[in-house]
């Protein structure tokens, strides 16, 4: 693709955390193309109901539906834009009373291919978890694990504040070294769980 051309959409469920690590990866790794990053300001499955309440989201625009369901005037305009990619990144957020797996299973299913519907990207189990590393390589990364009353009870960004490196977001893989370190153990980290265990959201004990 002809970079002069491309323009692309970055949809973020937060309006912080996620908006700040977007900004940081592309600054970082010099990634130039035209881009906007928009914050949703709400989760995914708020997006599954918009989009598949009738089974039917190939009859729909995302970004009709982005805009019709967007209150700010200013991120309207943005959706009006025509774009060349669409990339929506989201937190899993198994905590949530409408999580189902069919309805993640549905969604990555279709937003595979972001030069059309949009390409679907899942913090697992949400935005923090990139920061839950106490070092840089960090050699336990593969077996940290959350149990999940952490989210519902809201203890876990807590944990991850108290975990992580410096206890610092903004000094947190601050070179483009640093970086891909940390997404090639969120690699690693994928695949350790898919081959070694379910998962690494843990069930309430006692």
């Amino acid at each position: 693709m002809d970079k002069s051309k491309a323009k692309i959409l970055i949809l973020v469920e937060g309006s912080r955390i996620d908006m700040r690590l977007m900004k940081h990866l592309f600054q970082l790794y010099q990634i130039d193309v035209k881009y906007e990053i928009v914050s949703y300001n709400t989760n995914i499955y708020v997006l599954y109901d918009e989009m598949f309440y009738d089974g039917k989201p190939q009859d729909m625009d995302i970004l009709q539906v982005l805009k019709e369901h967007e209150p700010n005037d200013d991120k309207k305009q943005i959706f009006e834009q025509e774009f060349t990619d669409v990339l929506l990144i989201f937190d899993l957020d198994p905590q949530d009373p409408r999580f189902a797996e069919d309805k993640i299973s549905a969604m990555m299913s279709y937003f595979t291919e972001s030069t059309d519907m949009g390409k679907l990207y899942l913090n697992y189990p949400m935005i923090e978890a990139f920061y839950h590393m106490s070092a840089i390589p960090d050699l336990n990364y593969n077996v940290r694990n959350v149990v999940l009353s952490e989210l519902r009870n809201h203890t876990y960004k807590q944990r991850v504040n108290e975990e992580n490196r410096n206890r610092d977001y903004s000094k947190f893989a601050v070179t483009r070294d640093e970086c891909s370190i940390v997404i090639r153990q969120n690699i690693e980290k994928g695949w350790y769980i898919l081959t070694t265990t379910p998962n690494n959201i843990l069930p309430d004990t006692g």
